[in-house]
């Protein structure tokens, strides 16, 4: 069974925030002319990496609430120029809503159980396929 990391979003306000920062991204890495991986760096590296290569998601924490995910592709651990152990989470580009779970603030990542893991959101009743501000809405309202 596969394990998952869970973030804080830091910098986006919304999923489409989140997407939007992820493009523009890209589209300067492919004007480099550098890879087009979508990487998040992180102070601590994840000790379970096996585990989280093997089918796990970064899990997205956007205000107080998990709302989306991305698959882990690899996790590249490195030394910066200060002499700083770091680690690159390796990240799919494509997100993925789930549905909005409640998380406390916390500091840097948590590893997260694929039982403890949030649903996906297939469009529909669900909301995937409402605007991202009524979609919040709703799930305050415990409507979706």
């Amino acid at each position: 069974m596969a394990l998952h990391l869970v973030k804080l979003c830091v910098g986006a306000d919304s999923v489409e925030s989140l997407q939007a920062w992820i493009d523009f991204r890209i589209d300067e890495q492919r004007t480099a002319g550098l890879s087009t991986n979508q990487i998040h760096t992180t102070r601590m590296t994840p000790t379970r990496k096996d585990e989280l290569l093997d089918g796990g998601s970064l899990y997205w924490v956007i205000k107080g609430k998990i709302q989306v995910r991305q698959h882990l592709i690899d996790i590249r651990p490195f030394t910066d120029e200060a002499g700083v152990k770091r680690c690159d989470l390796v990240l799919e580009p494509r997100l993925i809503l789930t549905k909005y779970q409640p998380k406390r603030p916390f500091q840097g990542w948590r590893y997260l159980k694929a039982s403890d893991a949030p649903a996906d959101l297939h469009g529909g009743p669900e909301g995937a396929s409402l605007p991202d501000g009524m979609r919040i809405e709703l799930a305050e309202l415990c409507l979706i």
